[in-house]
């Protein structure tokens, strides 16, 4: 059965809007390769609409990487109860508010690599609520931003275990939780 890994970036205060502006300054080269590990080890991207049609408006024009290269190809999948436009960044397909749980269940049962989720939002909190999301990559930058989106909502309450941690020289460490039914 495929995982499905919800990776996030945060600020040490808890807030992931916004995350060029404040991330970007801390990928050093053993976080890249850590991003690009995860990334490969992924052969589709979960998305909520918002997350979508802001990633839409970058990568495509991103290219002649391996990273950018393997997100650009792979496919897409697009949770969004309003229509959305996938043309701009495909393989795209739209999976209905309504038909989450079911549609990503069969993807997990499905052949193939990980399922990645970018972002953290109502979608996360629903692959969690439903028991299908395996695993939380949060990855802590040392900024304090004082204000803004928050990491978690009230809907996201769940038991979780540390996995793992990963410490970078450049102030960021990725901390990997699982759901637990405890």
């Amino acid at each position: 059965m495929r995982r499905i890994i919800a990776s996030t970036y945060t600020t040490l205060d808890g807030y992931i809007d916004d995350p060029h502006e404040w991330s970007l300054r801390y990928h050093d080269e053993a976080a890249q390769k850590h991003a690009f590990e995860l990334t490969l080890g992924a052969d589709t991207l979960l998305l909520g609409r918002v997350t979508y049609e802001g990633m839409a408006q970058a990568w495509p024009n991103m290219g002649s990487n391996p990273y950018a290269d393997h997100v650009n190809a792979i496919p897409k999948y697009v949770v969004a109860s309003e229509p959305v436009d996938t043309a701009a960044w495909g393989p795209a397909t739209v999976i209905p508010g309504d038909e989450l749980v079911g549609t990503v269940d069969t993807l997990k049962q499905q052949d193939g690599a990980d399922i990645l989720v970018w972002g953290s939002g109502r979608l996360t909190d629903d692959l969690a609520a439903a028991g299908l999301l395996d695993e939380y990559r949060i990855w802590v930058h040392p900024v304090l931003k004082g204000d803004g989106r928050p990491l978690f909502r009230p809907a996201s309450t769940c038991p979780v275990e540390l996995a793992d941690a990963e410490t970078f020289d450049s102030g960021v460490v990725v901390l990997t939780y699982r759901p637990t039914t405890r």
